[in-house]
């Protein structure tokens, strides 16, 4: 089978990876054709979309269109369809088969050339919002995550007992009484939190148009705790089109509103998340993420 991997997606692949992506890159024609075969699809000759870990290949099983989705992790690839089997297509992509111990998963095709990030910003975190407290679905006691979950608890903790370090390891970028403030309540607000799981990573781009819905979302990072959790990520992706503090502070209210979410709680967990997300991409070195965070927590502490 003859398939065209985009050449951005081969370079970013082997900067990460090293020697061992070619390897994977060689084997991956004769990988798609088996999952064809074994699935029955047809793929078709348009060029593959594509993450940094993720192609994405359109192919037909009969009349039903369908996206072929191949990844480098397997171990990402079995969180998602863990987590996509949990949600069963409730404002999510729909799960048609998957091999994840071979990083290889079927899923419904939505519309790749459409997405809220298309939209106003805030028609988009209506819609958003909305999508949030449809994809919190209750987690039983006795019913167990989908493999690869993290619970709140262990992240709010982790973050409480590391920001002070990392501020100091990064020479204290972030004001102190910031720090101060997430360290005394990141523990007690994740301890608080729900026992919903929730998609920790519904950006505007991560919500696609769709023919059984209008709008539905993909790539879930799927976190046991509260949907709460899930609105810093709606709000610094696109905070540059707020022009001030009083347009971030609309924002999170029409999220929470849409979406049914405690206020106060999407507030302290915007700032938290804002500088953990503030640190770790000074850590990596982003440039344009660390400035979005702090106008988030500058206009909401």
């Amino acid at each position: 089978m003859r398939i065209v991997v985009p050449p951005s997606f081969v370079a970013e692949r082997v900067m990460l990876a090293g020697p061992g992506a070619h390897a994977w890159l060689d084997r991956l024609p004769d990988f798609v054709a088996e999952l064809a075969r074994q699935w029955a699809v047809e793929v078709l000759p348009d060029p593959p979309r594509h993450g940094a870990n993720s192609l994405v290949f359109e192919v037909r099983r009969g009349s039903e269109p369908c996206v072929l989705k191949v990844c480098w992790d397997p171990a990402s690839t079995a969180v998602e369809a863990d987590a996509l089997r949990a949600w069963d297509g409730r404002g999510i992509v729909r799960l048609l088969a998957a091999r994840p111990e071979d990083g290889a998963l079927l899923l419904e095709r939505l519309d790749a050339g459409r997405s809220l990030a298309d939209l106003e910003l805030f028609e988009a975190a209506g819609i958003a919002g909305g999508l949030l407290r449809r994809l919190a679905v209750p987690v039983m006691a006795d019913q167990p995550l989908p493999v690869g979950t993290p619970r709140l608890a262990d992240l709010g903790a982790e973050i409480a007992a590391t920001v002070r370090d990392r501020q100091r390891e990064l020479g204290g970028p972030v004001p102190a009484r910031w720090i101060d403030l997430v360290a005394a309540t990141a523990r007690d607000l994740a301890a608080g939190a729900g026992g919903d799981l929730v998609h920790a990573d519904l950006h505007y781009g991560n919500v696609l148009g769709a023919d059984r819905e209008p709008w539905l979302a993909i790539d879930p990072k799927p976190v046991a705790g509260e949907p709460e959790f899930a609105v810093p990520e709606l709000m610094w992706t696109r905070v540059d089109e707020a022009p001030d503090a009083g347009a971030i502070r609309d924002l999170l209210r029409v999220l929470t509103a849409a979406g049914g979410l405690d206020p106060e709680r999407a507030r302290a967990w915007a700032i938290v998340r804002a500088v953990d997300y503030w640190l770790w991409g000074l850590g990596v070195g982003l440039t344009i993420d660390p400035p979005r965070c702090e106008r988030v927590v500058a206009a909401l502490v």
